[in-house]
């Protein structure tokens, strides 16, 4: 799969394709149903498909500050569409200028002269161009003038509530860690390097790995969780895998004001993962944050814990 940062990346030669559009943040369920038909398109015609994405968020340049939790990198996102069937994904920068192209403007320069659009597959509620001004009927209009087709297809449902990466965002705030996996169609993931603690884990006898991801980082709500750790190659491919208790938040027992995310991996004690890229894949809820009395309090909550991920996750 090739990747593309930016239009100037995309290969002189480029021919006709399949592209499809969206910030696909998550690649959850529903972005899963577009890219499936714009792969499906692809083989149709024998075209390869081009899947469209930004960095940054579009809302922190429009609306600074208002930068929404990710919840995926752009690796992350690049990684899974290339699973779904994308032959490239091409990431434009979002800058201010390019938020101001008018939505003709924004298909011409991106999905004709660069891409070579054959076909264009978005969401029912793709938006493109100046203050949104871009909408699926004129992209349609649009195609007709530039001789590429348009399918805007319907948003995905679950128990009735439309999948989006705002709805999971408000699951992950509110530690429905389940609920979230089930729209996006595998487990959340946060990332980042393993950094050195305060090592109270260790001094308890549960060593864990303290996982320091990227700002803007989706993080469920604080509490402790069963999942699994993961070790990554500098391509982001899992290397070593463990179940994990995890635990989110501020360890109130020891008065603790600043957030962590660590797993102790069910695996051996003599793991080394310091300065190694990792990978938390959240299963299940256990429980809230809690502050003990006592040390032997906490570490007997413990011992329960990994318990119960032994026997949800093992």
């Amino acid at each position: 799969m090739y990747r593309w940062q930016g239009l100037d990346e995309v290969p002189a030669g480029w021919g006709e394709s399949v592209v499809t559009i969206g910030e696909f943040d998550g690649v959850h369920r529903g972005h899963q149903s577009i890219v499936a038909r714009a792969a499906q398109l692809g083989r149709e015609r024998g075209l390869p498909v081009v899947a469209v994405t930004f960095d940054p968020h579009p809302d922190e340049v429009i609306r600074p500050g208002t930068h929404p939790p990710l919840l995926s990198s752009a690796r992350r996102r690049a990684e899974l569409l290339g699973g779904l069937g994308a032959d490239a994904v091409c990431v434009l920068p979002f800058t201010l200028d390019f938020s101001r192209l008018d939505p003709e403007e924004f298909v011409r320069a991106v999905l004709v002269e660069r891409l070579h659009a054959n076909a264009v597959v978005v969401g029912e509620d793709f938006r493109c161009g100046y203050k949104a001004a871009g909408d699926v009927a004129l992209i349609t209009k649009l195609g007709e003038k530039y001789d590429y087709t348009t399918e805007g297809l319907p948003l995905l449902t679950l128990d009735g509530v439309t999948i989006s990466s705002t709805h999971i965002r408000r699951l992950l705030a509110a530690g429905d860690v389940a609920e979230a996996a089930k729209a996006l169609g595998r487990p959340h993931r946060v990332e980042g390097i393993v950094v050195r603690g305060h090592q109270r884990g260790r001094q308890l006898g549960f060593p864990t790995a303290n996982v320091e991801s990227p700002p803007h980082t989706a993080i469920p709500a604080d509490g402790v969780y069963a999942g699994w750790l993961s070790t990554l190659d500098e391509a982001g491919q899992e290397t070593r895998r463990w179940p994990a208790a995890i635990s989110i938040g501020t360890n109130p027992t020891f008065d603790g004001t600043k957030q962590t995310v660590e797993a102790y991996a069910l695996a051996p004690h003599d793991l080394d993962l310091y300065g190694v890229h990792a990978a938390i894949d959240f299963g299940t809820r256990l429980r809230g944050t809690l502050r003990f009395d006592s040390i032997e309090a906490l570490v007997e909550q413990m011992h329960l814990d990994v318990a119960q991920t032994r026997e949800l996750c093992c």
